[in-house]
């Protein structure tokens, strides 16, 4: 515990402080359901209705591990919105257009534009943005188009929990500064975030043996300053480490 909480202080002092501003932003995020790729829409343990906001799902795609493109498309299935392609993808990702939300002064967000909410305190659209790493890449993580706001892991990813990784988040294609990650979306929702430094990088140990599903916020200027007030970005990098084999 102590060299993981090191490694932690260490890199929020490289990176020049720590931003608890979007504790609460929920994102998109890619898992595994009954041995079949799912889109899942919440934070923590909230595995909110995806099926809902399948409309405003856009830009799913997917690679192979020589990033050859492989056709996906969304289903509904049930509750759960799942993604079926014509191959084993090795990367996939989506985009979910969010909306415009207002808050009101009693902390409750409608879905208007500030124009239309004499009375909000702020107003945002909010736009959230997914990749899954399903398997070993023979070429590095490409910068896809389509995520404008995307986390990328530096290097190979390791095959144990609790080694260093460094992580570099990019904005329309360049390391941004000042983007804000978690570790853990899953499982640590509320951890205080940690904010890219100049080169748009951070390092955390991996924390799961398992499942890993990290956030990265990142907020952008309005240019409608009439509707809202500014772009929230929410991007997450999902991952799976094995499990030690069965005895």
């Amino acid at each position: 515990m102590a060299k993981r909480t090191t490694l932690i202080w260490s890199t929020v002092l490289s990176a020049g402080l720590s931003i608890p501003t979007m504790a609460d932003a929920h994102g998109i995020w890619f898992a595994q359901r009954a041995k079949q790729i799912a889109i899942i829409y919440g934070i923590g343990g909230d595995d909110l209705e995806a099926v809902k906001r399948q409309p405003n799902m856009e830009s799913v795609q997917a690679w192979d591990a020589e990033l050859n493109p492989i056709r996906a498309q969304l289903r509904a299935a049930g509750p759960v919105v799942l993604v079926d392609t014509d191959a084993p993808p090795t990367i996939v990702s989506a985009v979910l257009q969010n909306g415009t939300w207002s808050k009101l002064p009693d902390g409750e967000f409608v879905k208007k534009p500030k124009d239309e909410v004499p009375n909000s305190v702020k107003s945002e659209t909010t736009i959230k943005y997914a990749t899954m790493i399903k398997g070993p890449l023979a070429k590095p993580v490409p910068l896809i188009p389509a995520q404008t706001l995307q986390i990328v892991p530096v290097g190979t990813l390791p095959d144990k929990l609790g080694t260093p990784m460094t992580y570099r988040v990019f904005f329309k294609g360049k390391p941004v500064a000042g983007a804000t990650i978690i570790n853990d979306m899953v499982n640590d929702p509320d951890a205080a975030e940690i904010a890219t430094g100049p080169d748009g990088a951070v390092t955390l140990p991996v924390r799961n043996q398992g499942l890993n599903v990290l956030r990265a916020v990142y907020v952008s200027p309005s240019d409608q300053p009439a509707k809202i007030d500014r772009y929230e970005h929410t991007a997450t990098l999902s991952f799976t480490l094995p499990h030690a084999p069965e005895k």
